[in-house]
């Protein structure tokens, strides 16, 4: 039927020709179906479709736009991309009898590009989308327009104005919208406006259209005559036959790896075992009910530790991560390349250049093939007037689609399955007022903020005396020039609920020592107690993510007074009021509620820096303005892992 209906020429009534599509090409069958799908619009294009509609990609990635434009039956006449690796990718599958045979590729810096093309009639592109990024967002905001990467719509528009083509297609991340209040978003559509073209734009979800990932983009349509209207979704409750979404496990069905997927290693990589299927970090959690709560909420990315369910979609496959950056596979590994590929509907037989991180990467930045099918095939039949093998169905300019409402249900689905989850494991809360326990021990402090533990007779730094009793902790700190007769220099006490997620009922902490280094030793061993004993895995966890959480203060007393008129302790002592943590501040405006002078300030800032404490300004983190700085903890939470550390304000 499938066959009779593409090369017949024949319509079927709305969109009921993907229906029989994947009927057809059943997963038993064809467990790929988006490849099959691709491949018989080719040859139906092929049969069918005598001019040639003319096509330039900009940004073009690993080219997934561009199979999708090419499936459909559009020319791509050149590309423009700067990343070595993503071009080699791009020339290798333009070789004779490959997917985009006799493909051009320019290998060079967009502001540079002038492209020497006659008779362009639609330009396809997404530039580069980090300064819109969550990552962005989370650092403290977008760059966004500027940037100089968030400004290389420009660069598009400028080709756009030269070639004049009928139409463009552009792909970026949905936040654009609204970041930095709507300013770039003006800035975009004003642009695209004065070099004459009509803008129809939606946030669509990949998965809506047959691609086996949850992957929210903004897609503008701008063409300068006529109207259009974006395809309504093919698959999930938004489609006209509410077919199912094409599950994560269906896709990688019958995939043939090169290389297996290997279990994950390292400080966490045990803690995915227990995580169900479509949950991530979070079910270590207290607010998930997990009994040893590991993490606080939302103190990590949605990605960490995230493992696939097998029956449905997977969330957002990132273009970079760490080690603990999912999707994981529900076997509890990594998955491998050929599966990453299945999930992003890239063809089995296309080849992607580098090695696995390098992969990754351009996996993760492109637009799936199989999504950039349907948009094409709308453009095909809207702007170009192009026959299709079926008759295609478009939204209404009112529909509005569902996906994010859905997605606002899924923190209820989720706590559900973690509560089934911590059941069937059988695991009760500790009894943390029952830890009983004293410790004597020698420590140097090394490198990147670490303790390591040593003895009397070889070299310490430091000497610590603790005990734990009915949910209290009591501290204390020696240095070597500290005898066990000295009078203590100062107190530190945190002071929160931390009962309510992690049993501690007080933190008392003596320092013995008045080495500024001796503030990060005592933080840091703070810390490996909270981790060995109450399960938190760090600081952050325990007093919980600057951003959603700050109802923590820290009281430092200081018994030598002589501290008091130090500037190093004045600083510090004023940061523990929190009244300047976990905001983004003018340095003058800080100068003058500290009543210090601003060198001092900066001179304080770097010497914390250096001992731990997170301090950013617009050296760390371009996302934050000149003049202004960010301090999220008022203790000091950088470690070896923390990517800060390597920064300078």
């Amino acid at each position: 039927m499938i066959q009779q209906i593409l090369f017949s020429g024949e319509r079927s009534s709305e969109s009921s020709w993907f229906a029989e599509a994947i009927d057809a090409l059943s997963l038993s069958e064809f467990p790929g179906w988006p490849d099959r799908f691709g491949d018989l619009l080719i040859e139906w294009n092929r049969n069918n479709i005598k001019r040639n509609i003319r096509v330039l990609s900009l940004f073009s990635g690993a080219g997934g736009l561009d199979i999708g434009f090419h499936d459909a039956g559009f020319k791509i006449v050149e590309c423009n991309e700067i990343e070595k690796d993503f071009a080699a990718t791009l020339s290798l599958n333009s070789l004779p009898d490959k997917r985009l045979d006799g493909y051009k590729v320019a290998c060079i810096d967009i502001n540079d590009y002038y492209p020497e093309v006659n008779n362009i009639d639609f330009i396809i592109g997404g530039p580069p989308c980090q300064t819109f990024s969550a990552a962005g967002a989370r650092a403290a905001g977008v760059n966004g327009t500027d940037d100089d990467r968030g400004n290389l719509f420009r660069q598009y528009v400028r080709i756009l104005d030269k070639l004049k083509p009928k139409g463009f297609l552009f792909e970026n991340v949905y936040r654009i919208v609204g970041a930095q209040k709507g300013k770039p978003w003006k800035q975009i559509q004003d642009a695209f406006r004065e070099v004459g073209y009509k803008l129809y734009w939606r946030i669509i979800d990949a998965a809506d259209f047959g691609v086996p990932q949850f992957r929210e983009r903004l897609i503008i349509v701008g063409i300068k005559e006529g109207t259009f209207q974006f395809p309504y979704p093919t698959h999930g409750p938004d489609s006209t036959d509410n077919r199912p979404y094409y599950s994560a496990a269906a896709a990688i069905k019958g995939v043939i790896s090169k290389v297996p997927g290997s279990k994950v290693g390292g400080r966490h990589g045990y803690l995915l075992d227990n995580i169900p299927p479509g949950l991530n970090y979070s079910f270590y959690t207290d607010r998930m009910g997990h009994p040893t709560p590991h993490f606080g909420w939302r103190s990590k990315f949605s990605d960490y530790l995230y493992k696939a369910d097998p029956n449905t979609p997977v969330r957002t496959i990132k273009a970079q991560g760490g080690q603990y950056t999912g999707p994981f596979h529900w076997e509890n590994r990594t998955f491998t390349i050929e599966e990453l590929k299945r999930l992003q509907t890239f063809p089995d037989s296309y080849m992607i250049n580098g090695n696995r991180q390098k992969i990754i990467h351009q996996i993760g930045n492109s637009v799936p093939p199989q999504l950039a099918r349907i948009l094409a095939l709308s453009i095909a039949q809207q702007v170009f007037g192009l026959p299709l093998p079926f008759k295609l169905k478009l939204l209404p300019e009112s529909f509005e689609l569902g996906f994010r409402t859905r997605k606002s249900k899924l923190t209820k689905i989720y706590a559900q399955k973690a509560a089934n989850a911590i059941k069937k494991m059988g695991i009760d809360k500790p009894a943390t007022k029952k830890i009983i326990k004293s410790k004597k021990e020698y420590f140097r402090l090394i490198n990147n903020f670490v303790l390591e533990k040593s003895n009397q007779n070889t070299c310490w730094d430091y000497y610590f005396e603790s005990e734990i009793s009915n949910g209290n902790m009591y501290i204390q700190l020696w240095d070597k020039e500290k005898s066990k007769d000295a009078e203590y220099q100062y107190t530190v006490t945190p002071i929160s609920n931390f009962k309510a997620n992690s049993g501690i009922e007080l933190i008392t902490m003596k320092s013995f020592s008045i080495s500024i280094s001796s503030i990060t030793a005592i933080w840091k061993y703070l810390e490996s107690l909270v981790r060995i004993y109450y399960h938190k895995d760090d600081l952050v966890q325990l007093f919980g993510y600057y951003q959603y959480s700050n109802h923590y203060s820290i009281d430092l007393e200081y018994i030598n007074k002589t501290l008091e008129t130090d500037a190093f302790w004045k600083i510090l002592k004023k940061i523990t009021t929190m009244n300047i943590v976990g905001k983004i501040l003018r340095i003058s405006d800080i100068s003058e509620l500290y009543n210090a002078r601003e060198k001092t300030l900066f001179t304080q800032f770097k010497k914390l820096k250096s001992l731990g404490f997170e301090i950013r300004n617009n050296n760390t983190n371009r996302q934050i303005e000149k003049g202004y700085f960010l301090i999220p903890y008022c203790f000091p939470s950088l470690n070896e892992r923390s990517l800060q550390r390597l920064t300078e304000l």
